[in-house]
């Protein structure tokens, strides 16, 4: 598979995503949906948001190198959709669904990996993993109750 597929493999796994939030909680999501955050508020554009706006997932489609190294560029990119949805105020609900993704030389998966070193950053971020191909879904670690 190229990068040039990245895309195209992202975009199908958020749709994946929607369609087992829409099934999950039996409301409308949206895709790429604009919410004012900051001081003064600027839209930024979510991955996944539910029609009433209490529930906004970011998706990551990441897996382990080839080799069973930690993806650092795409764990910034993670980092950085924690940054964004840590201006949302409290009252959301809050994910970053990453793809259910594991390597022999590896005794946890990316998402537990994720969590395990940034929980320090998440705040009241869900750290979720999907598997879109058995419509599986896992949280990973929260400290929401």
């Amino acid at each position: 598979m190229s990068n040039s597929d990245n895309p195209k493999n992202g975009a199908a796994f958020q749709r994946a995503v929607q369609l087992y939030f829409i099934k999950e909680y039996g409301v409308g999501f949206e895709l790429e949906k604009k919410i004012p955050i900051g001081e003064p508020a600027k839209d930024h554009k979510f991955d996944i948001v539910n029609s009433d706006q209490h529930i906004v997932i970011e998706c990551k489609r990441y897996t382990w190198t080839e080799t069973g190294n930690v993806p650092s560029a795409k764990m910034g990119f993670t980092n950085e959709a924690a940054f964004y949805l840590s201006f949302l105020p409290d009252t959301f609900k809050k994910y970053i669904v990453m793809l259910c993704s594991h390597h022999t030389k590896r005794n946890e998966s990316l998402a537990e990996y994720y969590y395990r070193t940034y929980r320090h950053l998440l705040g009241a971020i869900q750290i979720a993993e999907f598997d879109p191909e058995t419509n599986g879904f896992r949280i990973i670690g929260s400290k929401v109750e």
